[in-house]
């Protein structure tokens, strides 16, 4: 267990006062109905946010709308130049970006201190990167769609069904009983794309998950059509056989435009010469089945959860029988980042056959980092049903990468994260490096900064070198 040190907690956030400006001034700046369309986003945004800071000091909501309104001002100053003068535009500039400076200082005032972990740099930088990672963390919180009413009682019904699935069927002490290994598809379609100048590939096949028919949950869940069919990227070299670099992208990700921009070809594909293959996970891009990539994945209900996690790792197993069907004795390490990082470490426990594993700024406890959000009355709901984190955590083990030792030589597994990480604290990947008995690299940043991270890159390079990998 992590020693945690927290800063001790602050009677008011007078700092408050200046996003609440900001947002008064974006709503009485100009008095039409024009500038009230485009002011009254980020002015609501900003002043709610800065009201709630101001009255509830400490929640941990209250900076995602001031960064998210604070960005969305800077964004849309510029056009304050026509709708109210040139001087507004100036002031709603400069009150916008001081606001989104504010919500990055004040997250930085809340991180806690770890044993063993670097202190979080203390600059207007750090500022920035804290107050991006704010933006994605309320983004996440407003987008999702949290369980009420009787879908909420039907999670607590569902809990007490799953708990007596897992206990029958020995899931808890033997999680690798509920996940059989995948046959490769025999039925597969490959086409060719190209993006950004880029040209790849997109290897397409049926999923073939189906779940153990006494988990709850399974009729709804194999009611999602487009989830059923796998969509991988493939950027491959011509001429002699080279290593492949597995991709497995994070939350609300999948597009291609975002995993190439996350997993950069560029880099990874022409400089380093390695072949890419990047799986699109559950529910995401174009398996979506809601209205953004990754609904239903990470929004709270327990059986979607679970159900998600184990057709990830059965989806990342049957690509992987699919590369070594079609190239015998293919060279494969892995990359993952956030819930990518966790499913890195949950594939690590199940395929022995991996040069590398490495783990970028992963998620580990899934169940901490959903209550971490959860509003007060579902916590409270929740509990009085007997659903509380613990059992939450218990319920999910059988998809935990904590459940099972992983099957790498301790030399090839490699973890990386970030001193400032709002979304990903760092508990997870300490809790991740006690459990592969590895240290973590850590780089001054926060998790939205990682691509620009060089200590990324030189941790993969480092695995790649580690795992005796010719590169060009």
């Amino acid at each position: 267990m992590a020693v945690v040190h927290l800063p001790p907690p602050r009677p008011r956030e007078w700092l408050a006062l200046l996003p609440i400006v900001a947002g008064l001034y974006w709503l009485l700046a100009d008095s039409g109905g024009t500038w009230l369309l485009l002011a009254l986003a980020p002015g609501l945004l900003l002043l709610g946010g800065g009201l709630g800071l101001l009255l509830f000091p400490g929640d941990a909501r209250t900076l995602g709308p001031i960064a998210i309104g604070s960005a969305l001002g800077a964004v849309l100053s510029p056009l304050a130049c026509w709708a109210a003068g040139l001087g507004d535009a100036f002031w709603l500039l400069l009150l916008s970006a001081a606001s989104f400076v504010i919500a990055g200082r004040l997250s930085w005032l809340r991180t806690a201190s770890y044993e063993g972990v670097p202190e979080v740099e203390r600059s207007t930088s750090m500022d920035l990167k804290l107050a991006l990672d704010e933006l994605v963390l309320g983004y996440f919180v407003t987008a999702a769609s949290i369980p009420g009413g009787a879908l909420a009682t039907r999670i607590c019904e569902d809990a007490a069904r799953l708990e007596k699935a897992i206990t029958e069927n020995g899931w808890d002490d033997d999680p690798a009983a509920l996940h059989l290994p995948p046959p490769p598809p025999d039925d597969t379609q490959v086409e060719r794309a190209r993006l950004w100048g880029i040209d790849y590939e997109i290897l397409r096949f049926e999923s073939g998950f189906r779940t153990p028919p006494s988990l709850p949950g399974d009729d709804r869940w194999l009611q999602h059509d487009a989830n059923r069919h796998c969509h991988v990227r493939l950027l491959r070299h011509a001429g002699a056989p080279r290593p492949w670099l597995l991709c497995i992208h994070g939350y609300r990700m999948g597009r291609a435009w975002m995993d190439f921009s996350l997993f950069s070809p560029n880099w990874l594909h022409h400089r380093l010469g390695l072949n890419l293959i990047q799986p699109v996970l559950p529910l995401h891009g174009p398996r979506s089945v809601g209205t953004k990539s990754g609904d239903h994945f990470l929004d709270g209900d327990l059986t979607d959860l679970l159900h998600a996690e184990m057709q990830t790792l059965w989806d990342l197993r049957r690509t992987l029988a699919w590369l070594r069907q079609h190239e015998p004795g293919a060279r494969v390490g892995v990359l993952g980042f956030s819930l990518g990082g966790y499913n890195a470490a949950l594939l690590a426990t199940y395929e022995a056959d991996l040069d590398f594993v490495i783990a970028g700024i992963p998620v580990i406890d899934l169940a901490a980092a959903l209550w971490r959000v959860l509003p007060p009355a579902h916590l409270r709901y929740f509990a009085a049903h007997g659903l509380d984190e613990h059992r939450y955590r218990r319920l999910l083990a059988p998809v935990s990468p904590l459940a099972r030792p992983p099957l790498q030589p301790i030399e090839r597994r490699h973890i990386f994260a970030a001193t400032g990480d709002r979304l990903v604290p760092p508990e997870h990947p300490l809790a991740l490096s006690a459990h592969w008995q590895v240290p973590v690299t850590w780089y001054q940043g926060s998790h939205l900064s990682v691509r620009r991270e060089r200590t990324m890159r030189q941790a993969v390079r480092a695995a790649l070198d580690g795992a005796g990998w010719t590169l060009r």
